[in-house]
């Protein structure tokens, strides 16, 4: 073989490891930059689903409030209307009473 055969052989195997070296350093650089992407997209919707979780929690107080308002009234109602019958059967018992105190 000529030395200018060995010389292209010896310079083509240079050119590809020169190409090897920089494919292996893109190919490392891509995947430094995929594994920081998908930290920085988890970290994004972790924060996210933290901000959704305190909106939820938020709206279940108001509506807790809300309800038990609504039950307070309810309770309240109730109260009044077993009060005004009570009151009424007061007013009977004593009646009754009187009527059999006096007829008695």
């Amino acid at each position: 073989m000529s030395f200018e055969a060995v010389s292209l052989i010896t310079e083509a195997e240079s050119g590809a490891k020169a190409l090897i070296a920089e494919a292996e350093a893109t190919a490392k650089q891509m995947l430094s930059d995929a594994e920081n992407d998908g930290r920085a997209a988890m970290t994004a919707a972790a924060e996210k689903a933290e901000r959704e979780l305190t909106e939820l929690k938020k709206q279940a107080g108001s509506k807790a409030v809300e309800l038990a308002g609504k039950l307070s009234e309810n309770t309240e109602n109730s109260k009044a209307e077993l009060r005004a019958r009570a009151e009424k059967q007061i007013e009977k018992a004593a009646d009754l009473v009187v009527e059999r105190i006096v007829n008695g």
